[in-house]
Parts: structure tokens; sequence; C-alpha cells
């Protein structure tokens, strides 16, 4: 992988890391098939749900997902440029041109915050035994988040002020692969309980905060920033590449991180987590559930440690390049060019590697109930409340849906949810005949595409999955 993609991933690349449509984690499966009885990994969203059958999964397509989640999106970010009227001369440009109307109209207020995560089943099967229902996974999983002020989006786009209170600025993206057994049982005619343990493999760890930021305009050229900026990378290989410049013109020299340096992948860390759950049959219309995913931690080997020692400094601004996309070659150069105005913004020094680190990979809270129609029992109705228990990150959403069941071999559901970023309608179809069973479906409809086939918003979900019964 080009080494400057890598330091785009670090720096800010929990936004863009969120509309790579491969990444879902947290999000763990389909919430919309949490009451779809014959959605074989509804023990992912709790592990005390059994299936009726024996089945395994296509190896890495058995339960692929993909989700992103955001309150601003592409369409907010890149525009056409106006100084390229002409569509057969038309150029993009970011929102920080300044022949744009109105560029940040787009943006919230408050923070800008934006998810992505990625889950894809690499082996899966499940079966009756041992008084109960098993499983056992081989899932390898990723997720990003970013918290942005719109007074750095402000900033950014130079709107005028000569003050600006930017506030604080946090990113974080993981991935790791898990290794988990689960098993669930029959207490008595109404409660079923269930747990899972997961081996925790971890790939790499990242975050940049910078906290209490302020600019001030010191002259026509030049901001005094003022904060706190740290990052902490745990990934087998690792480095901070540096390049000398000198202190505000004092004729001092210091090292300042301006690219990232990874030899050699592996496992950087190892952890365990568990999952628990549970259903109860209020009576044969009524069921409630409950359940608590992710509770556990990942021990990584090393963290490779930046600061930024100087709490004030001076910065050039940040400038729009407007992207051709007619030449991919120019745009690439370009992206680098902005990657080097956020090295100069975030200001960090390599402090080397401060030892091994134990974090929390963010445990998630689902709780849920359904009906069945008495006088028409294919027809379910279910309510689910999900809570992303992530720090500065944490989430909530609430999914109601009616699941219909019209043929033996056939069921599928429609939804409804409103979550921390947005609302969204949500789908999902499973086909199971005697041997075979195939689903797909989305948690968010993707909308609308731009020309270059990047989704114009940032919420949006796709899950699928081929896997064998018997």
């Amino acid at each position: 992988m080009n080494k400057r993609y890598i330091h785009y991933y670090i720096y800010i690349g929990s936004v863009l890391l969120a509309c790579l449509w491969g990444q879902d984690s947290s999000a763990q499966v389909l919430h919309g098939g949490y009451f779809s009885r014959h959605y074989l990994y509804r023990h992912d969203l709790n592990p005390a749900i059994g299936n009726d059958t024996t089945y395994v999964s296509m190896p890495g397509l058995g339960n692929v997902n993909a989700k992103t989640m955001g309150n601003f999106g592409y369409k907010d970010v890149i525009h056409d440029n106006p100084l390229y009227p002409n569509e057969s001369d038309k150029r993009l440009t970011t929102f920080m041109n300044p022949y744009l109307d109105n560029p940040l109209e787009g943006f919230s207020k408050g923070n800008n915050k934006v998810s992505g995560q990625f889950h894809v089943g690499l082996l899966s099967a499940g079966f009756n035994g041992l008084g109960g229902y098993n499983t056992v996974e081989i899932n390898a999983r990723a997720m990003a988040y970013a918290k942005i002020p719109y007074r750095l989006i402000e900033f950014a786009a130079n709107t005028g002020n000569q003050y600006y209170d930017i506030g604080d600025i946090g990113i974080m993206a993981q991935g790791f692969a898990e290794l988990a057994v689960g098993h669930s049982r029959q207490i008595d005619e109404r409660l079923r309980v269930g747990a899972k343990m997961k081996l925790l493999l971890g790939i790499g760890k990242a975050s940049v905060e910078m906290n209490g930021v302020t600019a001030d305009l010191a002259n026509d050229q030049q901001w005094t920033i003022h904060g706190d900026a740290q990052s902490h990378v745990s990934m087998k290989g690792f480095n901070y590449k540096s390049e000398a410049k000198e202190y505000e013109g004092r004729g001092t020299i210091y090292h300042r991180v301006n690219d990232v340096d990874v030899n050699g992948t592996g496992i950087g860390g190892i952890g365990l987590a568990f999952d628990l759950g549970g259903v109860y049959k209020v009576n044969d219309d009524l069921e409630v559930s409950a359940s608590l995913l992710d509770l556990g931690f990942i021990h990584w080997s090393n963290d490779m440690y930046a600061i930024n020692k100087e709490k004030s400094f001076t910065f050039d601004g940040f400038h729009d390049l407007s992207i051709t996309k007619e030449k991919v070659t120019h745009a690439k150069y370009q992206m680098q060019d902005y990657m080097d105005q956020v090295t100069d913004f975030y200001n960090l020094r390599d402090c080397g590697d401060q030892g091994g680190r134990v974090t929390g990979i963010g445990a998630t809270l689902n709780l849920a109930c359904e009906y069945t129609l008495p006088s028409y029992r294919q027809l379910r109705f279910g309510a689910l409340s999900s809570t992303r228990l992530q720090g500065k990150h944490t989430w909530t959403e609430a999914r109601v849906s009616a699941n219909y069941e019209p043929l033996s071999w056939l069921d599928g559901n429609v939804s409804l949810a409103a979550n921390s970023f947005t609302t969204s309608i949500g789908w999902m179809l499973n086909f199971h005949p005697k041997t075979v069973n195939f689903f797909i479906g989305m948690d968010h409809l993707m909308g609308k595409f731009s020309k270059e086939m990047i989704p114009l918003s940032s919420n949006a979900s796709l899950s699928l999955g081929l896997n064998f019964t018997w």
C-alpha cells in the first residue's frame, strides 16, 4: 500500500474509511434481521437465539456486512468547481473553494460525525447439541469513527473570521479478527439464555485527538493554533516518519511527523470478549429479549505515541486544490498535498514506543420486543433499541420492523429506524429452501451516487450471505 495513503487513513482516514464500502463491525450484522426466524445470524445480535437447523457457511461469503452512518457525506465535501461551469470542462472541488456559494450548508452546526464498520464471516457453523444450540465462527472486523466540530470545517473554509474556537477533534480506527464459540439453551418453557466467548487477534488500532483547539489570525498569512494533540497507534511494524523543520523562524530545528512506515504485518495484540443474552416468552404472542455484546478488551504489544509538544504554533491554513476527475494521477498528488496540510495542522512529534496498552473494542446493548399477530401468525412486529458504547463515539438507534413469512421457503421484512445520525428505511429478503439459505438486505438504503459511483450520503448498508443447511 502507498505509504501516503496509510498516513491518510491514520490522520483523517476515519472519514473516508467510513466511505469504503467494506467496513462494518460494530453493527455486527443486519439489525433488520433480528426478528426474522430464518435469519441464521441472529445469534450475533443476541447469543441466546438459536436456529432450528444445522448450517455451515460458504467460506468468506456466509455473512458479509458493510455499514456507514453519519450526518454529513460526500456531497457536502465535494462540489462542482464554479470556475469550470461547462460540462465538458467541469472539475471537482472541495467545500474550501472560496468561489462556492453556501459551501457549508450541508454540515451540522454542532459536531459532524461519521462511522464506518465492516464485518466478514470467514467461516461459521451452527448445530444442536450439548443440550442447546452451538455456534463456531471466525470473523474479520474493522471500524472507524470521526468527530469533526463545525468550527473546524468553518476554519478550513476560511469564512472570514480572525478567530475560531474549534473545540475537540477525534478520529479512531481499529481492526481485528475473532474466533467465537457460542452456546444457548432453554432454561424453562419461557426463558432462554446464551453466551459467546471470543478470542480476539488485533491487527491495529489508531486514534488521533486534538482538544481545546483555537485558531487566531496572527497576520495576513499565518494562523496561531492552540491545542493539545496526541496520536496513539498500535500495529506491528508501525513507525512514524519525521522531517526537520524550523520552529517559527527562531532558528530552532525540530522533527515533525509527516508520514508513517509499516514494515510487515501480523498480530499486534491479543484479547478476549464475551456476548451475553436472554430471551423471555411473556405469552404465545409476546416475547422480550436483551443482549450485551463485545464486552472485552485487546492488549496491544506496542503504543507508538506522538504529541504536539508546543501547544502554540503557526499554521499557514487549509487551501483548496481542485480535483480533476479526468486526471486520476493529478488527484492523487492533490490528496498528498491535502494530507501535508493536515500534518502541519496537528504538528505532532514522535515520542516512540510507550510499550503495551489495553483498549476496549466497544460494547453494544440491545433491547427488543416482538409481537406475533394472533389471527395471522405469519406476520410479526418487532422493536429493537441498540446503543453502541464507544466513549466519545457512542451512538444509539431505535428500529421497528414488520416481518412476513408468506411461504415456507421465503420470508422478509421492512423496517424504519432513527439513530444518532439520521432516519432510515431498511429491508431484507431471506430465501431458505431445504439445503440452501441466502439472505440480502439493507438497514439503510444507499440512495443516490455521484458520477464517480460514490454514495452521496454517508448513510448506507448492505448485508448478504450464502449458507448450507440440513
